[in-house]
């Protein structure tokens, strides 16, 4: 069948002039790696997370993994995660040698439940890692009151939330540590990469030794580490692509209310009390079993969707040794949720065309 619309894809990264123009300049430089830019977009993203020490390494999982092994977790550690998230977020614990214990989320926000991970507590568990799912805050009152009373570390995945807010706090800033992702989907980018936010200088002098091989200083390696720099070409796309985040978001929040008050027949996302939820996704709802259908059905209208997380990850493989943990809003979130087009650079009209398709999807009325 011939389209008479152009597609909407369910992500458009943005490439503009200025990251082509930074990159060109980093490449002329001959400073390629780990150098003024990485150290500028350090600096820079402070401002996001409160003023905290920054630390940019290669990627998100990296910031993740290299958290854990800062603050010493490792072989005989539990750490409890949500199952209803991206792998990486349990593989960043199992990377450290420790074991992902999982817990079930809330059904508005599908952020870690703190009532469940207080029930998955034990005498091995040493952290919690909270994931502030789809760009929404988890409830990080609650699981720092409760990582407190049993003694725990808290490293925030904020790999999909950069500027969200709770309370007027921003997410990276509540946790021993908090962690972003710069991947190419994200609401902000540098191609790819990572970065630790940290209120504790030691910390921070940590994680710069692992993700250096150990050192500060060259040759004289003081810990065992590894090879996870940022390169200072995505450094300096990171930087261009900061400076545009607050006009992405607010255009990202603004998509949202349209879509909010356009689609009908489905749950449309939660926003808690005192959360701004910043939209990395807009995810629906599909109850029913007829996920599938709609899906195809806007594919066949031209509208680009996609499930997030069709799998929880103490089903996938690498995990079913963990035992079947009872996690039912869990697997009723993967059995449902369809995350639409919420980029930035949509428009009015692409906005109404995604909201009336979901609306007239076969089994949505």
């Amino acid at each position: 069948m011939t389209r008479s619309l152009p597609s909407i894809p369910a992500a458009r990264p943005v490439i503009g002039e200025a990251e082509i123009a930074a990159a060109v300049r980093v490449l002329r430089s001959g400073r390629v790696v780990q150098g003024p830019e990485v150290a500028a977009f350090e600096d820079e993203f402070s401002k996001l997370v409160a003023g905290r020490a920054c630390v940019a390494v290669n990627a998100g999982t990296s910031a993740l993994q290299l958290s854990l092994m800062a603050l010493g977790i490792g072989p005989g550690d539990e750490v409890v995660v949500p199952s209803f998230s991206f792998a990486a977020t349990a593989n960043a614990v199992r990377l450290v040698g420790a074991d992902p214990v999982f817990a079930d989320i809330t059904p508005g926000t599908y952020c870690l439940d703190p009532l469940a991970a207080s029930a998955m507590i034990g005498p091995r568990t040493a952290a919690l890692v909270p994931v502030h799912l789809y760009g929404h805050p988890a409830p990080m009152d609650q699981l720092m009151e409760l990582a407190a009373r049993h003694g725990l570390a808290v490293v925030e995945d904020a790999c999909q939330a950069h500027g969200a807010t709770l309370h007027g706090r921003p997410v990276g800033s509540f946790g021993e540590a908090g962690c972003f992702s710069f991947y190419p989907t994200k609401n902000m980018h540098a191609l790819e990469g990572g970065m630790v936010s940290t209120g504790d200088p030691h910390l921070a002098r940590t994680l710069r030794l692992l993700r250096n091989q150990g050192m500060e200083q060259r040759y004289e390696n003081e810990i065992v580490g590894a090879n996870m720099r940022m390169t200072d070409v995505a450094a300096a796309v990171g930087r261009e692509q900061l400076k545009q985040l607050p006009a992405w978001t607010e255009q990202r929040r603004a998509n949202a209310k349209v879509l909010d008050s356009r689609i009908e027949g489905l749950s449309v996302p939660h926003e808690a009390d005192g959360a701004r939820h910043v939209y990395h996704q807009y995810t629906v709802r599909v109850p029913g079993g007829l996920r599938d259908s709609v899906q195809q059905d806007l594919a066949r209208q031209g509208i680009g969707s996609t499930v997030y997380y069709p799998t929880p990850i103490h089903r996938l493989r690498p995990y079913q040794d963990q035992g079947r943990p009872s996690l039912p809003e869990t697997d009723r979130a993967a059995a449902e949720v369809l995350s639409l087009p919420v980029h930035p650079t949509l428009g009015q009209a692409e906005l109404e065309r995604i909201a009336q398709a979901v609306s007239d999807a076969r089994g949505v009325r």
